[in-house]
């Protein structure tokens, strides 16, 4: 059933991006930016944890949950000053940039582009 969930919920999120796409003027880097935004304030009201719980991955696996990381990391931290919220956005989400930048790098090499 988790693995239902998991489709729905990732297929819903992609779904509303594509709405978003073909009904307004915005650019997908306008769409991912308000991912993010929607990941954090889902986190910050506490929807997103319990969404996780339901869905797994298909709640882990969009842009959104950069942004619930990315709050997660700050909150976790925020007794340290900006110096600790700083340490907290980088702790959560840099395996997820490297291997943004590794993989990319990888299929760089590997796929020849159009001229």
């Amino acid at each position: 059933m988790k693995l239902l969930y998991s489709f729905l919920i990732c297929g819903l999120f992609c779904l509303i991006a594509e709405l978003i796409l073909d009904n307004t003027k915005l650019t997908p880097g306008h769409i991912t930016s308000l991912f993010v935004f929607f990941g954090a304030f889902l986190s910050f009201i506490g929807v997103y944890e319990p969404l996780v719980n339901i869905c797994g991955a298909g709640a882990n696996l969009p842009i959104i949950s950069f942004g619930n990381l990315l709050y997660q990391g700050a909150i976790k931290y925020n007794n340290l000053g900006i110096i600790g919220i700083f340490k907290g956005l980088l702790i959560y989400v840099s395996a997820g940039i490297s291997a943004t930048i590794v993989f990319s790098f990888i299929f760089a090499l590997i796929v020849k582009t159009k001229k």
